[in-house]
């Protein structure tokens, strides 16, 4: 009964910090010109600071409990910090064996960095511990993808998706299968799904777009690309993506203005260079973005 109490008090608990981050407003027009850097960053920072500082001084006042230690984990993930994330899950895993949580959350990090067998291990040892945990099938169906394991990867998914029809990445990552596997009419609803769930998603609106372009729908394409780059103004992917989609849709001016904006992000990207060139795009002038 204690370590059922436990458990069900740990996953009560939810294992991600949600951190503001400011976006920077989109100009109408697009010069190709060398990138320029920007303080984008720096709120995100903050807030993980005050985060972490938070949660050291829990950790000093009780630094035998394993779930302080999960929790400035995620934080030090989130930051980009992986070692230190890497540190705090070893030592919650430490003093609880059976913290399938933090299993989870250390295989996220495993997967982050490469280590993708330490990734699967650690999701194995996750469900071994709580078979019911969806975060667990969810990180070892992207390692299954990502290893060529689709059906497996598959089963994953849509167990996790079984267990929380909520899980908005657990959509996204299946359709990524299923796009991958040219199945774009379910990739699109899955994404769609992944969406109505969590609508700020951009890489499922990027994704969503690819599946429109493979189909011919440039003019969805192009929806669902207007709103990524408003709001992710620095996805190099989403711009070049948009330029394609405005490109087939005859809008040259326009495609220029989204591969100049992608060159703007790197000018040293291929696909945005072939396409700003098949669009007659000349480094100098303006063209329109929206």
């Amino acid at each position: 009964m204690k370590d059922h109490a436990a458990k069900a008090k740990r996953k009560g608990l939810a294992g991600r910090f949600t951190l503001a981050v400011m976006l920077l407003a989109l100009a109408g027009c697009t010069t190709l010109s060398k990138p320029t850097a920007t303080n984008q960053e720096a709120p995100l920072r903050d807030s993980s600071q005050a985060n972490l500082t938070s949660l050291s001084e829990i950790i000093e006042a009780h630094p035998n409990d394993p779930q302080a230690y999960n929790m400035r984990g995620t934080v030090y993930g989130e930051a980009g910090r992986t070692e230190q994330a890497l540190a705090d899950f070893n030592k919650a895993i430490g003093l609880d064996p059976n913290y399938a949580q933090a299993y989870a959350n250390r295989a996220l990090i495993y997967r982050k960095t490469g280590r993708l067998e330490l990734a699967l291990a650690d999701d194995n040892k996750a469900l071994a511990i709580d078979a019911s945990y969806a975060p667990a099938y969810l990180g070892r169906g992207i390692v299954n993808r990502e290893q060529g394991r689709k059906n497996q990867a598959l089963d994953d998914f849509n167990k996790a998706i079984a267990l929380r029809s909520d899980n908005a990445e657990a959509y996204y990552n299946r359709g990524l299968l299923y796009q991958s596997e040219r199945q774009h009419a379910l990739a699109i609803d899955d994404f769609s799904t992944a969406l109505g769930i969590a609508n700020q998603n951009v890489d499922a609106y990027v994704a969503r777009a690819l599946s429109y372009l493979a189909i011919g729908d440039n003019k969805s394409a192009a929806q669902d690309l207007d709103g990524a780059v408003q709001s992710d103004p620095l996805n190099l992917r989403a711009w070049t993506s948009r330029g394609l989609a405005y490109e087939r849709l005859g809008q040259k001016d326009k495609a220029a203005g989204s591969y100049a904006k992608a060159l703007n992000i790197n000018d040293k990207y291929q696909p945005a260079k072939d396409g700003f060139a098949r669009v007659g795009g000349r480094i100098g002038q303006s063209y329109p973005t929206f």
